[in-house]
């Protein structure tokens, strides 16, 4: 069986090179005895997939890629263009929307993440947000966000909302997440029960990422926000939901609940768009895709 090649953005100054952002990886998968390729990301999110995969050579073979977050059409998209050319994306455009979209992943992870409900579309009126956090038990705090991503960093403004019982606080974060978010909303948008977790002097989250390659834990460090610090997650609850998932290449963001309660899923994602910590040595990680 042909080995997997790793298809990474290309720099859009320098085309025949890999973004700077993952010079890097494109680096250590030559050292380990693996191939990459380039697509042009800018050119996949205008619409134009064939032009994005012009210099993927003809029957390249089974790809991961290892790159910037698209949206799920643009990643069909990519996987048709690939066809085509006589490649194949090792996850499957279903795939992707499973572990990049919380409702793909949610229902499997149901008991180990903070509780949920979303509303498909763009900005929700006040009797679907009335709905939603009834759904929730109707007051307490939650958190917003749309299927893929938060406003953490503009956590009073468009992400906390301190009681669901509190329409018109509700209205207005989610009123300034959709504004902020723009055409980046992915989804819909998601209301998630609140949950305080443990956290270090500075007041940061105690947050670590698990890559999983076919079921298996093939790196454990940090979460990218937090790079210097060294969580131990245990992942005794988590492995068997990764399998049941399905989904070949994930991570999972964890958290450890302030209250004893244990380690939590605060997010899923698909292993190709994730983004790792600086620091964090990657060649474990490279070396399962090359292989798998």
């Amino acid at each position: 069986m042909q080995a997997p090649s790793i298809l990474f953005p290309a720099d859009p100054l320098a085309p025949r090179r890999p973004d700077p952002h993952y010079v890097q990886e494109a680096r250590q998968v030559r050292e380990l005895g693996g191939e990459s390729v380039l697509v042009d990301h800018d050119a996949l999110l205008a619409g134009d997939a064939e032009r994005a995969v012009g210099r993927v050579p003809v029957g390249q073979g089974p790809l991961w890629y290892r790159g910037w977050m698209m949206p799920v059409a643009a990643y069909t998209a990519l996987g048709e263009a690939l066809a085509a050319r006589g490649c194949s994306l090792l996850t499957t455009p279903a795939g992707y929307a499973d572990a990049h979209q919380l409702p793909g992943w949610y229902e499997v992870f149901d008991g180990v993440t903070p509780e949920s409900t979303w509303i498909p579309g763009g900005a929700p009126d006040g009797s679907a947000l009335a709905a939603a956090a009834e759904l929730l038990g109707g007051s307490g705090p939650a958190v917003v966000k749309d299927y893929v991503k938060s406003r953490k960093h503009e956590w009073a403004e468009a992400c906390f909302v301190p009681d669901l019982a509190d329409p018109a606080g509700l209205a207005r974060v989610v009123a300034r997440f959709v504004e902020l978010q723009g055409e980046y909303l992915a989804g819909g948008v998601v209301l998630r029960r609140y949950e305080e977790f443990v956290r270090d002097e500075a007041g940061r989250t105690v947050e670590a990422r698990v890559w999983w390659m076919d079921g298996e834990p093939v790196l454990v460090g940090p979460h990218p926000d937090v790079p210097e610090l060294d969580p131990a997650p245990d992942l005794s609850q988590v492995q068997p939901l990764v399998r049941r998932l399905g989904c070949r290449f994930i991570t999972t963001d964890l958290a450890l609940r302030a209250d004893g309660g244990g380690w939590r899923v605060v997010e899923v994602g698909d292993g190709q768009v994730s983004e790792l910590p600086k620091g964090v040595r990657s060649g474990s990680l490279l070396t399962s895709l090359i292989a798998a």
